[in-house]
């Protein structure tokens, strides 16, 4: 038997300065969900994630609490661990960099580039930002209100003087750039290479800052120890101190090394794709197939932090909701690489609409017709019709589908591509009507086909959503079914009909009840109970006065209260498609700044070439309730213009558009 293709991925080492939130949870449920994906697709996938545990801050944290900082981490570290148990996240190894394995090591990698002339002592004077333990020059930092701050994280940076230990990366400049540019896919998305070159390569790279003496919760330089190993030679070495480098059982390392993927967030992809790349180089050793620096998960539009008040953190959702449903929201909700945006009512819509009444009804349905019609057993198909061989083709051709999109780390349009099916499942429901084919003997022939169809689109969704949704799938396997093994696996999705004629289904509880979203919002807000609405107290009659009359509002007008209630907001055209089976339905993909939405309009006519369209800012009203329609929920109504003379039809745009950002407000 051949030996299995191996996969590689990681996650950054977290700074375990506070308790990990949901932030933390997005990419590390990324990155479990890609192992997940190659595991079924036969790789043998390893998952390293950890914590970054020295420097100045975690000293400073643990001073204030009185303890020491390997007690202080070892309880964030324990919560950690915690937190990926509960959202189902199954890594094979959690590096810590207080670790021996760790620590001789990074000794081991300090002292190699020191005797090969890469590291040198001498003096730094400069800015320093503590929370992001950044070195910054004069140049680089901004100013507000006449106070030098840090450009990452906007803190007050301080003047640092001391001796310390440097890396030549000014040596490793110019390779690094033809690397770059000679391997397009090694760091993703494009935006970031171009940043890293533009902004820090070409204007010329300054040698970095590696050990410092103020700073003693770190790792001792073995040959000077008054110097302690400054964060990023630390740190990232952790790639490949845990799969055992530079030791006599280095067996992992050889087997896994170089990584394929290292996911990281964009405000640390500076360290991860120029130090880091440089680092290895000088070791002698292979890059990374790839750095992928996704954007960050917003809270209301805005970055979360602990002094706004507005962190987001998995537990309550989970307890509530399970983490199938949570893991759904953050790879479904937005593009992989792009800025993302947290809100619960977000959530608790895409919980109804996609796993309530897309995913749960199909299962309900279908379960539940096959008990009624045919005593729980499912039947042979007869012979299929056409509306039976579309459904069928679009089946088998899903598995390439998800699998392209996923080796782009393109979670949500996998995701997509998964639901247009669920979706084509439902519709395929109302338009054969079971319930009909089920009122006489002369329909059951018809009917047995129709929910053989189902059943067996409901075993390949099943499969296919089991790296993002882990509980999930046994769940629907119960209700049909499904006990063979084989059954669940990727290449039983080879083929379409492997469901056996005669299994017995099993209608359970909904996968996912609907949620009363007004009821729950309050409940996550920390309120018990929606509050009820007052109903203003009767006055004395005494004191009762004459009422006023409402303003009168002309006939074809709406009132200011009424207007003011309307959203309307610029959407950036990133894709623009017919809809199948539709001769006046258009597809959009439109960016509104802080999330993208999917918008159906009934303008193909008017735009025969629809691809025309993309990168036109346009108007949507963006608060008018979703529906439905051909399968897909339309999130919205694009503005046009009629001209009733010539009957032509033209969508609204914005005026110098370039100077409007995406998801402007218009009013």
């Amino acid at each position: 038997m051949p030996e299995k293709k191996t996969f590689y991925i990681t996650t950054p080492i977290y700074y375990p300065s506070g308790n990990m939130h949901i932030g933390h949870t997005y990419t590390t449920v990324a990155a479990d969900t890609m192992k997940r994906f190659k595991q079924l697709t036969g790789y043998d996938a390893y998952m390293l994630t950890g914590t970054d545990e020295h420097g100045q801050k975690i000293e400073k944290k643990a001073a204030e609490e009185g303890v020491t900082p390997k007690a202080y981490v070892d309880r964030i570290v324990a919560n950690t661990k915690e937190l990926w148990k509960l959202m189902e996240v199954e890594y094979d190894d959690f590096i810590r960099t207080t670790d021996e394995r760790h620590t001789v090591i990074v000794q081991k990698i300090f002292r190699q580039f020191y005797d090969q002339g890469d590291i040198y002592k001498s003096q730094y004077e400069g800015l320093y930002c503590t929370p992001c333990e950044s070195f910054w020059t004069a140049t680089q930092v901004v100013e507000k209100d006449g106070v030098k701050c840090c450009p990452d994280c906007g803190r007050p940076v301080e003047v640092t003087r001391e001796e310390s230990y440097f890396f030549r990366m000014s040596k490793y400049q110019d390779w690094l750039i033809d690397y770059i540019e000679q391997h397009p896919d090694f760091i993703q998305p494009q935006k970031r290479a171009n940043e890293m070159i533009n902004n820090f390569l070409k204007p010329g790279l300054q040698d970095l800052c590696v050990s410092r003496t103020s700073v003693k919760w770190g790792i001792p330089v073995d040959f000077d120890p008054e110097h302690s190993i400054y964060v990023w030679i630390d740190a990232l070495s952790n790639y490949i101190t845990a799969l055992g480098y530079g030791t006599d059982h280095d067996e992992l390392y050889r087997k896994y090394w170089p990584a394929d993927v290292h996911l990281v967030g964009k405000e640390i992809v500076r360290f991860h794709t120029i130090y880091w790349p440089i680092m290895l180089h000088a070791l002698g050793l292979p890059l990374p197939r790839q750095v992928f620096a996704h954007g960050w998960l917003l809270f209301g539009n805005d970055k979360m932090s602990k002094s706004k008040g507005n962190v987001v953190y998995p537990q309550p959702i989970v307890e509530r909701y399970g983490a199938d449903a949570l893991r759904y929201y953050l790879m479904r909700e937005m593009p992989f690489g792009a800025d993302g945006n947290y809100t619960n009512e977000a959530f608790l819509t895409r919980m109804n609409s996609d796993l309530a009444n897309d995913l749960g009804n199909l299962i309900s349905r279908t379960v539940a017709m096959i008990e009624k019609y045919f005593d729980g057993a499912v039947q042979a198909p007869q012979a299929l019709e056409p509306i039976d061989e579309t459904l069928k083709a679009h089946a088998l051709a899903l598995p390439g589908l998800v699998e392209e999109q996923m080796n782009a780390l393109q979670f949500s349009l996998a995701l997509q591509e998964i639901w247009k099916v669920i979706g084509e499942c439902n519709k395929y429901i109302d338009e054969t009507q079971p319930w009909v084919l089920g009122r006489g003997e002369e329909g059951k022939a018809r009917l047995s086909t129709v929910l053989y169809m189902l059943a067996e689109c409901a075993r390949f969704a099943a499969v296919l959503i089991a790296p993002f949704m882990p509980k999930t799938p046994e769940r629907i396997f119960a209700q049909l079914g499904v006990t063979d093994e084989a059954l669940k696996t990727w290449d039983s999705l080879a083929t379409f009909g492997r469901l056996p004629a005669g299994t017995m289904v099993h209608k359970g509880e909904a996968l996912f009840p609907r949620i009363d979203i007004k009821k729950d919002l309050a409940l996550l807000s920390g309120e018990d109970e929606p509050a009820p609405e007052k109903k203003p107290e009767k006055a004395p009659k005494e004191a009762k006065k004459p009422e006023k009359k409402p303003q009168e509002i002309p006939e074809g007008c709406v009132s200011i209260d009424a207007f003011e209630k309307l959203s309307f907001r610029t959407a950036k055209v990133l894709s623009c498609e017919k809809v199948e089976k539709s001769d006046k339905l258009l597809s959009f993909k439109l960016d509104l700044g802080d999330e993208t939405r999917t918008v159906l309009s009934g303008i193909a006519k008017a735009y025969p070439e629809p691809e025309k369209l993309v990168g036109r800012t346009l108007v949507l009203f963006a608060n008018l309730a979703p529906r439905k329609i051909m399968g897909t929920l339309s999130q919205g109504m694009l503005l046009s213009a009629l001209d009733e003379k010539t009957g032509a039809l033209r969508l609204l745009t914005v005026d110098d558009a370039d100077s409007v950002a995406p998801g402007s407000e218009i009013g």
